[in-house]
């Protein structure tokens, strides 16, 4: 809810609006598909205590090979792209989400009018859930519209996809994209907008990819504690007092207010 201000003017940006851009000379990174071998190794310095740990064997496994859907990529490499750029992507939300639960029970919110007509952000005094239960309905849609955008651009701006040898958890940039344009300009990019990373060498560049894996990991862990303790009082013992109670269904987000006939 914090960010929907920043990108409420991407919200109504649609697929039919991305013109291909014209043709320029500029080099393609060879796609190279990820193997199990690979996840083994990848444990090891995510975590030398634990091993490598697929207690379902999903990383043997080839997602597709007999489904209508064979053409995304029946192959175990393209399965194991699947799962390494889901995980990836759902850390990223993870921490975006426990940051953001943690600065709505505090009672930050902008101090400016949230809508044309003058109406406040939510009281500060209400849950984070309630917040968003509070907010209007057009208001859910336009962040809904924003997260679909991005889901798009991530999926088809790119040079490889994550599923045919691309690099999970890689999001293409906004700002001068060789495969896709916006037709509006775009000052920053989502990803590093303010181009640290480019001052880093490869090694850095790797360690900090270990580092997001492992905060993604435990941002996971910590967003569903914060639900968990206002969901249900006294199952986060570390939280009891702390997280305001929720009495509505944090999997329904549109809970009693989505009608596709009135």
């Amino acid at each position: 809810m914090i960010m929907r201000n920043i990108v409420l003017a991407l919200a109504f940006v649609s697929a039919s609006a991305f013109v291909q851009p014209n043709a320029r000379s500029a080099p393609r990174v060879q796609p190279v598909s990820e193997t199990k071998a690979d996840l083994e190794a990848l444990a090891a310095k995510l975590n030398p205590v634990v091993p490598f740990f697929d207690p379902i064997g999903l990383a043997d496994q080839t997602f597709w090979a007999t489904s209508p859907w064979e053409a995304l990529g029946s192959t175990n490499e393209a399965t194991i792209g699947f799962l390494r750029h889901a995980e990836i992507k759902h850390g990223r939300v993870a921490m975006a989400a426990f940051v953001g639960y943690c600065v709505q029970a505090n009672g930050l919110r902008f101090p400016w009018p949230m809508t044309m007509d003058g109406s406040p952000f939510p009281e500060a005094g209400l849950s984070p859930e309630a917040q968003w239960d509070a907010i209007p309905f057009a208001a859910k849609w336009q962040i809904i519209s924003v997260i679909a955008f991005l889901e798009l651009w991530g999926e088809a701006a790119g040079d490889a996809h994550y599923m045919k040898g691309g690099k999970p958890g890689d999001f293409p940039d906004l700002v001068d994209n060789k495969n896709m344009q916006i037709p509006h300009p775009v000052p920053l990019n989502l990803f590093d907008p303010f181009g640290f990373s480019k001052k880093k060498t490869e090694a850095q560049k790797a360690e900090g990819l270990i580092k997001e894996l492992n905060n993604g990991r435990l941002a996971q862990i910590g967003i569903m504690g914060f639900v968990a303790a206002s969901k249900v009082d006294g199952s986060v013992p570390f939280l009891t007092g702390i997280i305001k109670h929720y009495d509505g269904d944090v999997m329904q987000p549109f809970e009693g207010n989505l009608h596709l006939f009135n």
